[in-house]
């Protein structure tokens, strides 16, 4: 019964960090907008510059908009800043700003 409860702990302490680390501000690139099903994919940029080769991709994400107008401000191609949430397992904007 122990073991059980550290496992539950650790795995509950895991869930914890890995959603505060998704509500950081991200910087992106928007791939897809699907205004239909209110979803946008963003190709996450990385930052900084140690160990990033600038050629290389950033991991693609699919996220649910908040509102639709989020949508409408934004297209393909376009860079942004954002910042998300995860609920059940889906990604949710909370914030989506073109870059200048």
């Amino acid at each position: 019964m122990g073991t059980t409860k550290f496992i539950f702990a650790g795995t509950a302490a895991l869930g914890l960090l890995a959603s505060s680390a998704f509500a950081e501000d991200m910087t992106g690139m928007i791939k897809r907008i699907d205004r239909l099903n209110g979803t946008i994919l963003i190709e996450q940029v990385q930052k900084g510059t140690v160990g990033a080769s600038s050629g290389s991709a950033g991991a693609l994400q699919e996220y649910k908009a908040r509102d639709a107008a989020m949508l409408d401000a934004v297209h393909a191609g376009d860079r942004v800043s954002y910042s998300a949430t995860a609920t059940n397992g889906t990604g949710t904007l909370t914030k989506l700003q073109k870059q200048k």
